[in-house]
């Protein structure tokens, strides 16, 4: 599998152990990313707060790692934590801000 070094290790595993399904399920995020005329970062920031709702670490650290390859500085990344404060509430936010702010070094706010 061409990208499993840049994935996380459990991810990886996954794609090396399973390439089939790898590949199909590569192959179904890239055609929802394609079904619309939203632009990458949009996508990112759409698919990091559908990972912050949920409470999912893993998908919030991959999804601010996507963010940063496609240009979103790290204050983008933490203003979609901190848009969940009236929905979800301030606990969730904080928590997805300290799973952001592992990937992206910066704990400013």
């Amino acid at each position: 599998m061409p990208n499993t070094p840049k994935l996380p290790s459990a991810a990886a595993r996954v794609a090396d152990s399973h390439a089939a399904i790898w590949k199909a399920y590569s192959a179904l995020g890239k055609a929802c990313s394609d079904a619309g005329p939203l632009d990458p970062q949009t996508i990112c920031i759409a698919k990091l707060a559908l990972a912050i709702g949920p409470g999912l670490e893993g998908a919030v650290h991959s999804h601010a790692r996507r963010g940063q390859t496609e240009g979103l500085p790290p204050e983008g990344l933490q203003q979609t934590a901190l848009l969940a404060i009236p929905t979800l509430g301030l606990a969730q936010a904080v928590r997805a801000l300290t799973w952001i702010e592992d990937v992206t070094g910066d704990r400013r706010r």
